[in-house]
């Protein structure tokens, strides 16, 4: 990362006017690289949206974020991840094309969504475990258990707020992004035993986790 775009230097909580000037700095430069492990900027609470940046300025920062996320590839990207504190993730997912694995995680296509001041709560009981990775910590996958649905309300870039039920692959990928604009990463979900790296994710890319449950012993 370039050191115009650390974060290490950053109070708690940054005013409005220096949100927009790092904002505003990051949008006039490259592409912005995605902040990985140890910065602090992802072991902090977003701060909440409310209108810090003009529509002009937060639709140029949806921009990059989607450029940032697809050119990753990923299928999310929380504006922490580009070292900005605002409480922002872009999602959009293509889905699979193995039928299996698309099944057994309900891995519906995720069209295009921005994510502003998001909050969910559980709709039911059951939960799902599958391997997932993040874009922030590269290199390495690990089980997480999530809320297989979801009821998710934020507000979108046009100041509308929704609501909207969130199910399968969609609601993890929510749940993840929402994740990091709370200071989180998905490895304090996870269940560690079954970190593996991707140079070994071959091994267990079946539709279920059994062959990892019983070879890596968790």
């Amino acid at each position: 990362m370039s050191a115009d775009a650390s974060s290490n230097q950053f109070p708690d909580r940054l005013s409005a006017t220096d949100l927009v000037s790092r904002v505003e700095a990051i949008l006039d430069g490259d592409v912005p690289p995605i902040v990985t492990a140890g910065d602090p900027v992802l072991r902090r609470p977003a701060q909440h949206f409310d209108g810090q940046l003009d529509d002009e300025t937060l639709g140029r920062l949806v921009a990059v974020m989607r450029r940032v996320m697809q050119e990753a590839p990923g299928v999310g990207l929380a504006a922490p991840q580009i070292g900005i504190p605002l409480r922002i993730a872009v999602l959009e997912d293509q889905g699979v094309q193995d039928a299996a694995i698309a099944a057994a995680r309900t891995r519906t296509p995720l069209p295009f969504t921005v994510i502003i001041n998001p909050r969910y709560e559980a709709a039911g009981d059951r939960l799902d475990a599958f391997y997932e990775g993040c874009l922030s910590v590269p290199g390495y996958q690990a089980v997480v258990e999530r809320h297989h649905s979801i009821t998710a309300t934020y507000t979108q870039p046009d100041g509308l707020t929704v609501t909207h039920r969130f199910d399968g692959w969609p609601a993890r990928i929510v749940q993840h992004e929402t994740d990091h604009l709370n200071g989180q990463l998905y490895l304090d979900r996870a269940i560690l035993r079954s970190l593996t790296s991707n140079a070994e994710s071959g091994r267990w890319a079946g539709p279920s986790i059994d062959g990892a449950r019983r070879g890596l012993d968790f």
